[in-house]
């Protein structure tokens, strides 16, 4: 007779401790999705007498159905934003997760008030990147009546609708961004700063943050006209050969959303780096392999994974306990990047 397996042998099937095979199997302590579920897979292959016990306690978890909708799928940014969300709604507490993620191809706000109008039925809570704009208000209060709570992500919108934020403190980030170009600027002179759109929250409260720094703190570096650059490497990169042309003294650029490719490649073909600083707003190959050779400055970037977590724990909340008309706001700390911390 086939000596039956014990934690010893479950723990090695499944690649875990014993102690964690321990606590899984008398419920003393919580432990990662993932973890418990290598635990199920392995005692239901070996025949351990609990993975009937295991496996039903697993499917009776409530399923939420999270739902999410950001922008620009083909941007490095986004790219791992979406593939950090993939990883993380299988470690979600209490519930079994299910991902359903949607990609709007541009920023106008009549596609994103009806990519959320479309999630109507499909998920359990919504959180979207957005513009903060009537259309997509009125799509917010629309769902909000149907009981579906809805999260801003990054830059916030439908505020005093929607059910939650999570991202930066935009305000100090931009605030962060003007310091740093006051500490690393070479002399007096005119700084520049880029916007992905005028109806962007988070990158209004960038600038404000920037331009009330510098103006406080350094006003012998006079912020220009603000440039808008759809978040694209094209537009960005024409602007700012423009602007070094323009201005020969130029002592700055913050580019406060997406499109900084083309930023970093005009500064490294102008020859003048090291000359100009520039703050950038994601730790991308890009923006890591201007931090290198000194193009970037600094990169002020999100921290995906603990956004990530966050926002799953507070959606799942407002889905099983009807928190649909909370307006709290979780804002996470940066991670900041210099050419010699990376």
């Amino acid at each position: 007779m086939a000596k039956r397996a014990g934690m010893a042998e479950l723990a090695a099937a499944a690649g875990v401790s014993v102690a964690t095979v321990d606590r899984i199997l008398n419920g003393r302590e919580a432990v990662r999705p993932d973890t418990r579920a290598r635990v199920v897979e392995a005692a239901l292959r070996l025949g351990h007498p609990a993975a009937a016990r295991l496996s039903g306690a697993a499917e009776a978890l409530p399923e939420v159905r999270f739902g999410v909708v950001l922008h620009k799928q083909g941007q490095d940014f986004y790219r791992a934003f979406a593939e950090e969300l993939h990883r993380t709604v299988a470690q979600v507490q209490g519930v079994r997760g299910r991902l359903i993620l949607e990609f709007s191809a541009s920023q106008a706000p009549s596609e994103m008030a009806g990519l959320l109008r479309a999630m109507a039925g499909r998920c359990d809570a919504l959180a979207a990147t957005a513009v903060n704009h009537p259309e997509v208000t009125a799509a917010v209060e629309a769902l909000r009546a149907q009981g579906l709570p809805v999260f801003s992500l990054l830059s916030d919108f439908a505020q005093g609708v929607r059910s939650g934020y999570l991202g930066l403190n935009n305000l100090k980030v931009g605030r962060t961004a003007g310091w740093m170009t006051a500490l690393a600027a070479r002399g007096p002179g005119p700084v520049a700063i880029f916007v992905g759109g005028h109806r962007w929250h988070g990158h209004e409260l960038r600038e404000t943050g920037f331009r009330a720094y510098l103006r406080e703190a350094a006003p012998q570096l006079q912020v220009l006209e603000t440039l808008v650059n759809l978040e694209t490497r094209q537009l960005t990169y024409e602007a700012t050969l423009a602007l070094l042309a323009r201005h020969p003294d130029l002592r700055g650029i913050y580019v406060s959303g997406g499109g900084m490719e083309g930023a970093i490649a005009a500064l490294r073909e102008s020859g003048r780096k090291g000359e100009v600083v520039l703050i950038v707003s994601a730790l991308t190959g890009d923006s890591r392999a201007g931090l290198a050779d000194g193009v970037v400055t600094m990169v002020v970037d999100t921290p995906l994974e603990k956004l990530c977590r966050a926002l799953f724990a507070s959606m799942a909340h407002a889905a099983t306990e009807g928190a649909a008309t909370a307006t709290a706001q979780h804002f996470l700390p940066p991670d900041l990047h210099l050419p010699e911390s990376i």
